[in-house]
């Protein structure tokens, strides 16, 4: 099988691993080369640091995580809650992509709560055709094909919900995929307890920090396999498929390359 190239763009420095971690370590398991790319540094992401210290950290945090995956990752400079689907920022996109010729790009879904997901999402959205245009970025060299753009789950209802194609078993990797979020130290530890309402009940010791924060943060591909059951079961067979605990589920976006399920299927990592 030809080895593929990911490339995943989150709005955050920690979207990527929320939402794909798994999915990435079973790529480089197959040595598919991966990226993480983070459309915003982060920067506003703290109660209590300043900007600058936040940003540098988030970056930090983001590089940590993305070592023990194997993974290669940068941070753009612009700053959290300040993205826009603007010229610049478009073009600044076509070229992240014409520059690591990804094969896949997994994405936010419009849908969404967060700005700056639903901004990352439009970006990648509007650089699906222009990555091809040649007069559009004429410095750096045009891709030949379009890209299959994958969006990342979530809860979100309307306008439509989520739809996946495929359904990603990731017990295996779990445990590292909740090692690179520990990583995120200033996130899962500061941040999102005290947005959260719970930041009084994170322990001290780092060993019980680990296991109440892979206690929290395992509970969404915990859903996620509840809630593709049909999908795990179709992929995998029905008795493993029941058996399956964790996942990551992914939909096909309309805007990149069209892609069917059996083919999906014979690239993705089982």
């Amino acid at each position: 099988m030809d080895k593929k190239t990911v490339l995943v763009i989150g709005a955050h420095p920690d979207d990527c691993e929320i939402q794909t971690g798994g999915f990435a370590l079973k790529c480089v398991q197959m040595g598919y080369r991966v990226i993480f790319m983070s459309a915003t540094n982060g920067e506003t992401g703290h109660h209590e640091l300043s900007r600058e210290d936040t940003a540098r950290i988030r970056k930090g945090e983001f590089e940590k995580s993305c070592s023990i995956g194997g993974i290669e990752c940068f941070v753009t400079d612009i700053p959290s809650n300040k993205i826009s689907p603007d010229v610049i920022t478009r073009e600044m996109f076509v070229s992240v992509i014409r520059g690591y010729k990804p094969d896949i790009i997994v994405t936010h879904r419009l849908n969404d709560y967060h700005p700056d997901h639903r901004t990352t999402a439009q970006l990648v959205q509007d650089s699906s055709y222009a990555v091809k245009v040649p007069k559009v970025c004429p410095d750096v060299e045009p891709l030949r094909y379009t890209p299959v753009i994958l969006y990342m789950s979530d809860q979100f209802k309307r306008p439509y919900e989520f739809s996946p194609h495929i359904a990603l078993d990731i017990d295996q990797v779990a445990d590292k995929k909740m090692e690179m979020l520990a990583c995120h130290e200033s996130q899962v530890y500061e941040w999102l307890p005290w947005v959260d309402g719970v930041i009084d009940q994170v322990p001290e010791e780092n060993d019980q920090r680990f296991q109440w924060m892979k206690k929290s943060r395992s509970e969404r591909d915990k859903k996620n396999a509840d809630r593709f059951r049909n999908l795990l079961c179709k992929r995998y067979g029905e008795e493993k498929g029941q058996e399956i605990v964790y996942a990551e589920a992914f939909e096909i976006c309309e805007y990149g390359r069209q892609i069917s399920v059996e083919e999906l299927e014979q690239i993705f990592p089982k």
